[in-house]
């Protein structure tokens, strides 16, 4: 009995499919796609942004007889730094740090103390010029970030200055530009009064398709 039962539920399970070929078992059936079905048009891509950052830092020395000029700001001191055209570290360092950043050399090769045409230049020219040339490779700068070391005078009465200045020259809005003023502490020729130094960072971006 229990040989009949089991026999038959074997069969009862099996016999729909024990004529069925190889074929059929398991198969999957295509899927027939129309001739007049039409593909779906590709969404266009989106822009890409692309990030970049540079530093940039200058060092000149003190000098009698030269103006003091920071950021575009003329600041009274019986010294000013030695240089070619208006010695302005700090606008040289923020020249720095965006060619760096755009991968399109440094100051001395744009602007070369060996050509007349920079002697006693204003520094804000440089960066005019600079802002052009990011422009022309299809960057935007993003902010700027720099720092000034001089062990005297006091530089905090004088930022705001700088910063608008800077910002002018940039094609930025002020709160973009950032500066921040130290001392030398006494130690190497900044602190000892003979230097002044300028530290910069910055941002810049190119938007691209893919």
């Amino acid at each position: 009995m229990a040989r009949t039962l089991g026999f038959g539920v074997r069969g009862s399970l099996l016999g729909p499919w024990k004529n069925r070929g190889p074929q059929h078992r398991g198969a999957t059936q295509p899927r027939l796609i129309g001739k007049n079905k039409k593909k779906r048009p590709t969404a266009p891509s989106a822009p890409q942004t692309s990030i970049r950052a540079g530093i940039g830092n200058d060092l000149h020395r003190l000098i009698a007889g030269r103006k003091l000029i920071l950021g575009g700001v003329r600041i009274p001191f019986e010294k000013g730094p030695a240089g070619h055209s208006d010695g302005d570290a700090l606008a040289h360092a923020i020249c720095d740090a965006l060619l760096g950043a755009a991968a399109l050399g440094d100051i001395g090769r744009h602007f070369p103390n060996t050509s007349r045409r920079w002697r006693g230049a204003s520094s804000l020219l440089f960066l005019q010029r600079v802002r052009k040339l990011l422009e022309d490779a299809g960057y935007e700068i993003v902010n700027v970030d720099a720092t000034v070391s001089l062990e005297r005078p006091r530089l905090s009465p004088h930022i705001p200055r700088m910063q608008k200045r800077l910002a002018q020259a940039l094609g930025l809005n002020p709160g973009q530009v950032s500066v921040k003023a130290k001392t030398g502490e006494g130690v190497d020729a900044v602190g000892c009064g003979e230097a002044v130094r300028a530290d910069a960072v910055a941002l810049i971006s190119r938007e691209s398709r893919s």
